[in-house]
């Protein structure tokens, strides 16, 4: 069995770096576990907590046009509709999918898909 860790994605805007390029293609990873947490020591993130998710974006985006490196520097000048983009991107691979199923009726046999809690009742 396989799994998909890595994901195709074209910026609505795209990145425009120094020389005036336009990068729209990319790839985005699934995220680690180190990918969530090394970032909360970062001392950017002391300062301001919604620096995480830049930090995060540039560990994660592995590939953006032709730029050799993905870091902070690129992440912070993205345009805000690819700045949403790649965080909506970023949940949906790594988070939303985690609590949708596949579902069958054990009556009729019907299937269908269904968002499960996974925190228990109480």
């Amino acid at each position: 069995m396989s799994i998909k860790t890595e994901y195709e994605f074209i910026l609505p805007k795209g990145y425009v770096d120094n020389e005036g390029t336009l990068h729209k293609k990319g790839v985005m990873r699934l995220a680690t576990a180190k990918d969530r947490v090394l970032p909360r020591e970062d001392p950017r993130v002391a300062k301001n907590p919604n620096y995480l998710l830049i930090i995060v974006l540039s560990r994660v985006v592995v590939k953006l046009g032709t730029l050799r490196l993905v870091n902070t520097a690129v992440i912070e000048k993205l345009f805000a509709a690819d700045w949403k983009f790649l965080v909506d991107l970023y949940r949906e691979i790594n988070e939303d999918s985690t609590n949708n199923f596949e579902l069958e009726c054990t009556k009729c046999g019907h299937k269908f898909k269904a968002e499960v809690s996974l925190q228990g009742g109480a």
